[in-house]
């Protein structure tokens, strides 16, 4: 479906808009008939349209599309970037679509541990400050929060670096404080936006190894990708396409 399609498309009506199926126990994400709707001069394009999605706590999920496809404002939407056109969202438990920025924001630091392509560290500050960051924001009394920090940081194998800054790191231990800052708050779901996608391979494939080690550990993880060998890792690929959910299937793919 073209741009263009999608703009002539009808909007949603009362007919399509969010059933209110809430969460089930043990389902840590649940989107019902989520839209997004963006005003382009005089025509309105659908980036989502009505898009349901289910996602238990410690599942291992991949979402695949191609560029214009709607990954990235579902992914926005999941982890409360932005706020749905209409439809429900719920987070752990708490129904997040419609609240304000102030709002989400909270959630979003309390619930939700990023992971961009880009690193997003902050390049005069420690490995262990940048670590710190999230804690900072939520108030943690300083002693509590480096001793956090610290852990997050043995957990990614960089106790030796936590004094660095991110000019002095690799490329992949630069991912590895991000991932630890990911972490730091025990977050309800990690979200890592093509966390390969600045890295070689092999130094792709060590952080993808460990994603797997934190997923088996407990954590619910959600990678958006473009790259199949990425989304193989997971155990469940939804494929977006026009806006819409093409697929949701579990990965071919069977790690050692």
């Amino acid at each position: 479906m073209t741009s263009e399609t999608l703009a002539q498309a009808a909007p949603p009506t009362p007919a399509t808009q969010a059933s209110g199926a809430g969460p089930t126990p043990g389902e840590v994400i649940v989107v019902d008939n989520l839209w997004k709707t963006y005003d382009m001069g005089s025509e309105q394009v659908h980036a989502l349209r009505g898009v349901s999605l289910r996602i238990r706590h410690n599942e291992y999920v991949a979402i695949m599309g191609p560029s214009g496809s709607g990954k990235s404002t579902l992914m926005n939407l999941i982890g409360c970037l932005d706020t749905p056109t209409q439809g429900s969202y719920w987070l752990n438990g708490h129904e997040v679509s419609q609240l304000n920025d102030d709002e989400l924001a909270r959630i979003r630091n309390k619930e939700i541990g990023f992971v961009f392509q880009t690193f997003n560290l902050l390049a005069r500050a420690t490995a262990l400050h940048n670590v710190e960051l999230p804690l900072i924001y939520n108030g943690t009394p300083a002693a509590e929060r480096i001793e956090r920090a610290k852990a997050a940081l043995a957990a990614v194998n960089l106790s030796g670096r936590m004094f660095h800054k991110p000019n002095e790191l690799s490329g992949g231990q630069r991912q590895r404080v991000a991932i630890a800052r990911a972490l730091v708050n025990h977050p309800s779901i990690i979200l890592a936006d093509e966390p390969t996608g600045n890295l070689d391979s092999k130094t792709g494939a060590e952080i993808m190894a460990l994603m797997d080690e934190l997923h088996a550990e407990g954590n619910t993880i959600i990678v958006v990708t473009h790259e199949p060998d990425i989304a193989g890792y997971a155990d469940r690929v939804v494929h977006i396409r026009d806006g819409e959910i093409a697929s949701d299937e579990a990965s071919p793919r069977i790690r050692a």
